[in-house]
């Protein structure tokens, strides 16, 4: 069930009255219901897959119990590791076993010595690399005795599967969103119309630009022999827009329609195209997921401590990791692997510039070194995204080549040339719309509300107009197959 389909247009309002009509009086029955809907919201998809949500569930919840029983070192390092191992092992056997197969099949037949191990036809369930995460950061945090385990499983169960956010998140953490599954919650109109207005946001970014966008996109990268130089430049640029639109735009929905039943989710996406360096991009896009391998991972391996030589080591490992958690390809490693070599020279110099406002805070426009920043931040974000999302590292390769030869600078050669003009004018409206509402949570929070209700609600009916009338092929968000 995809957030911009008729189904979830018909699910949604089901369970927004039943949880504040009917099941209001009661928190134990709002979780449950939450809970019910959530594994229905899921199994649309594929029921068979809810045993794994409800595996790693009963795992993580008896691991909790059980760290908070054991006095004994040893004994929670051994609870502790298989948690990390059931919920480790169903992603390394789900996402990446055929990926291993067919690499040391590869390797033993160079070395004249074929092991011919079969590949298995496996499906990648839908939102695995999210939840797994999300509930395996609760166990980490009961042994590191940052949280205390709950005895609540209906509420646990709740905050794993919870539905707005179960596919591709933000990955949530215990500490942060479990107590608001043990607290009561009441309606509230003004946190409704706010999360109202991040979800519209989010379904004019989805299905207006990301998916305009990905008609250029799927075509160009397909065909990428076919294009000269500058079609090339221009389908890497859609595609820059597209994953941030389609992914920060199912992050609007998930923490819009969360706001809908009394519940905050995490900030994902804090503007990053407005970044004025690669180290404050990371601080903006994905949030939920660069800060859980901080916390979990960089941190744990010596982070930014010991000698540059270590740093530049544990910033590339992490990097690679970061790629690798996206798919079972080397043109995702060789992803990661590019973002980390390009923080070296900032470690070498011992000096790296960190942002914690918004570019041109409370002002009109960036300085000239601001605007410098950004455009090569995202000239850097537009070549190496190539190899995110080419079909190969070879393809990848090949696609980057054509960009730089001479054709680079002929007339672009795709067809409708008119929409693509469309979506150019699209993507500057969007992006002026972006910078204006940069200082909060989301685009149009604040950005027309001090205006008068003609220019106010004329703004909203416009994006709604946008919404259906480009509202054409219904297109899965990129992120499901992560």
């Amino acid at each position: 069930m995809l957030f911009n389909s008729i189904d979830f247009a018909g699910f949604l309002p089901i369970v927004f009255v039943l949880y504040w009509f009917v099941a209001n009086k009661n928190l134990k029955a709002q979780n449950l219901l939450i809970l019910i809907a959530s594994y229905f919201f899921y199994g649309c998809w594929d029921w068979r897959f809810l045993s794994l949500i409800l595996f790693s569930t009963l795992i993580d919840y008896f691991v909790g119990l059980a760290l908070n029983i054991s006095k004994n070192k040893n004994s929670k390092k051994m609870l502790l590791s298989l948690s990390v191992v059931v919920n480790l092992g169903l992603l390394c056997f789900f996402k990446y076993f055929n990926f291993f197969i067919d690499n040391f099949n590869a390797v033993f037949l160079l070395l004249g010595r074929p092991l011919g191990i079969s590949s298995l036809n496996i499906i990648l369930p839908v939102g695995i690399s999210f939840y797994t995460f999300q509930t395996m950061s609760y166990t980490i945090d009961v042994y590191k005795n940052k949280i205390e385990p709950t005895k609540n499983f209906i509420a646990f169960a709740a905050f794993v599967a919870f539905f707005p956010q179960l596919v591709a998140g933000p990955i949530e953490r215990a500490k942060n969103f479990l107590p608001q599954f043990k607290k009561k919650r009441y309606f509230d109109y003004s946190r409704a119309v706010n999360g109202l207005k991040q979800v519209l946001w989010g379904l004019f970014k989805k299905m207006v630009i990301a998916d305009n966008c990905a008609v250029f996109v799927d075509d160009i990268f397909l065909n990428h022999t076919d294009y000269n130089g500058s079609t090339l430049l221009i389908g890497a640029f859609f595609f820059t827009i597209q994953i941030y639109c389609d992914f920060s735009g199912y992050s609007d929905i998930a923490i819009g329609v969360s706001r809908l039943f009394g519940f905050n989710l995490m900030k994902n996406f804090a503007f990053p195209y407005f970044s004025r360096n690669i180290k404050e991009f990371w601080r903006r896009w994905h949030i939920s997921l660069t800060t859980w391998f901080k916390d979990y991972v960089y941190i744990p391996i010596g982070g930014s401590w010991g000698s540059k030589l270590m740093q530049a080591r544990n910033t590339i490992f992490i990097f690679v990791i970061i790629g690798f958690w996206h798919g079972a390809h080397w043109k995702f490693i060789v992803y990661g692997l590019i973002n980390g070599l390009h923080f070296i020279p900032s470690i070498i110099k011992g000096k790296s510039k960190t942002y914690e406002n918004v570019v041109a805070y409370k002002k009109i426009m960036p300085t000239t070194i601001e605007f410098m920043g950004m455009i090569k931040t995202f000239t850097f974000l537009v070549i190496v995204r190539v190899f995110f999302r080419a079909n190969s590292l070879s393809d990848a390769i090949s696609y980057l080549s054509g960009i730089f030869s001479k054709s680079l600078f002929s007339v672009p050669n795709f067809g409708n040339r008119f929409m693509a003009l469309i979506v150019l004018i699209l993507i500057m409206i969007f992006f002026l719309i972006e910078w204006l509402g940069r200082h909060d949570e989301y685009a149009i929070e604040n950005l027309v509300d001090k205006r008068k209700p003609i220019y106010k609600w004329g703004v909203y009916y416009l994006l709604v107009f946008l919404i259906f009338y480009f509202s054409g092929e219904q297109q899965q968000f990129i992120y499901f197959q992560f």
